[in-house]
């Protein structure tokens, strides 16, 4: 297999290598080696690490969390008619994230 490089990562992967642009090159590569994933470091084809996910609990909570305005409307529809629609789904977002 061969690698093509470009500004040191693998941007495509294919049997046969093929005329391109002077700021590629090709590296010969395993079958392992996928575009997006791999690098060149000290002049050899390595796995990109995945990146450690250091988000918290909180984090996840204030993506999960409805917007204020459809909180404010739920908070209105509860008064106007007796339900809990804005605790409940404020509980299932505390439920799915909890505090560690």
């Amino acid at each position: 297999m061969k690698a093509l490089i470009l500004e040191g990562k693998v941007v495509d992967v294919v049997e046969v290598e093929f005329e391109v642009h002077e700021s590629m090159t090709w590296m010969v590569c395993t079958d392992e080696c996928k575009a997006g994933e791999w690098e060149v470091v000290d002049g050899n084809l390595q796995a990109i690490p995945e990146l450690e996910d250091t988000r918290t609990y909180a984090d996840f909570r204030q993506q999960a969390y409805p917007s204020l305005a459809d909180q404010a409307d739920m908070q209105f529809h509860d008064a106007v008619d007796g339900t809990t629609t804005w605790q409940d789904a404020i509980q299932a977002v505390k439920d799915a994230y909890p505090k560690p």
